[in-house]
């Protein structure tokens, strides 16, 4: 009777491992659905490694401010200033390298003047993190109108400091930031090492049944797609083993660490966090100021692979970013959200992007059909949580 009794509880948990959980492949699910009408209505096109390699390119500095919102938007919180501090940084990458010689200083070396340039960007966005977690944390206003003030104030200082026009051209090492390619032979090796760390992960997860070898599959897929791209073209863009590196270390970090814990209680019950001892203010603090830092980061980027930096660019960014996270299944009333589904929702973003402009279909257009996708994504989001 007692193995009996015992078997029995046991099989309703073998049944359970044995479901497969699709809401937690649900942007996998969606990005490959787009790549695969992409392609049909391409013709072949949009699945070239060419275009895949143009295609992460582009989705990297999204997918760098995505991973940062995707703890803002955990916390409960929202960055509207992205985009315009992604400008001002860039114009502060842009003016240390043209106007105070930072691209050609013979007595400093190019390469360190470009590395100077870059954290002069890191250094912007930060401040701006500073000046929106100040606010937020201090006075307790809500971030969306801090945000929405510092989207303002970082757009205008973008236009006096460039006088309203693009500072450039920029110096070659500071172009292969934004620009350059990692080898064919070693952007495979670090695909391998990286996939196998991870699956390694994965295989030693909680995660059981159908659901272990779903994740196995999914990462097969995906590290087989990047492999593919970079053998086929010009090896790994520089900005995307950035992204890269980063959505590792965002991944790591909410789920394997106190911090990632804090967030994901500060987000699921603020009250409970701060009787249980968790550290609202501080937590909120670093996030928003790591956020102003990556924004700084993509500003960079962004000013390297144009050869330019453009006080008008960044339009819009902070939308996509958020689009990407929601898209990504990161919950906007806070407390639920991975790392790799707002990478995911930055890559279905960047395929939506890149599909309608290879079919030629115009911004107009481009602008509804993304709109309609976000208020979709919101919907489902709502749907699941009745």
């Amino acid at each position: 009777m007692k193995v009996s009794a015992t078997a029995e509880g046991l099989a309703p948990q073998v049944r359970q491992a044995e479901k497969i959980n699709w809401r937690e492949y649900r942007s996998l699910i969606a990005l490959v659905a787009l790549m695969v009408v992409l392609t049909i209505a391409t013709q072949g096109t949009f699945i070239s490694a060419r275009n895949l390699t143009n295609l992460a390119r582009q989705v990297a500095i999204n997918g760098i401010l995505a991973v940062g919102m995707t703890y803002v938007i955990i916390l409960r919180g929202i960055d509207l200033s992205v985009g315009s501090v992604v400008a001002l940084a860039g114009i502060a990458a842009g003016y240390t390298q043209v106007n105070m010689g930072w691209g050609n200083w013979a007595g400093m070396g190019a390469w360190t003047g470009a590395a100077l340039s870059t954290l002069a960007a890191v250094a912007v966005g930060l401040a701006c993190g500073v000046f929106n977690a100040w606010w937020i944390t201090r006075y307790r206003i809500a971030p969306f109108i801090i945000t929405l003030g510092m989207m303002v104030i970082a757009r205008g200082l973008a236009l006096i400091f460039s006088g309203g026009a693009a500072i450039a051209p920029l110096g070659e090492a500071f172009n292969t930031f934004g620009q350059g390619y990692i080898p064919e032979v070693p952007a495979v090796v670090i695909l391998a090492a990286v996939g196998f760390a991870v699956l390694v992960a994965r295989l030693r997860s909680g995660a059981g049944g159908i659901n272990r070898w779903m994740q196995v599959g999914s990462l097969v897929f995906l590290t087989a797609i990047a492999v593919y791209s970079c053998v086929g073209y010009r090896g790994m863009p520089v900005p995307v083993l950035l992204f890269g590196l980063l959505g590792f270390v965002g991944i790591v970090i909410l789920e394997r660490t106190r911090l990632g814990r804090y967030v994901m209680a500060i987000g699921g019950n603020p009250d409970a966090a701060w009787l249980a001892g968790v550290p609202l203010r501080g937590i909120t603090f670093a996030i928003y100021v790591a956020m102003g830092a990556l924004a700084g980061l993509s500003g960079a980027i962004l000013s390297s692979r144009l050869n330019g930096a453009l006080p008008t660019a960044g339009e819009l960014f902070e939308l996509d970013a958020i689009a990407a996270v929601v898209i990504g299944g990161t919950s906007l009333m806070g407390g639920v959200g991975k790392v790799q589904g707002s990478i995911l929702g930055a890559f279905f973003i960047g395929a939506l992007n890149n599909g309608m402009s290879l079919l030629a279909i115009t911004e107009f257009y481009q602008k509804v059909i993304k709109g309609v996708i976000i208020i979709l994504a919101v919907w489902f989001d709502t749907r699941q949580k009745r």
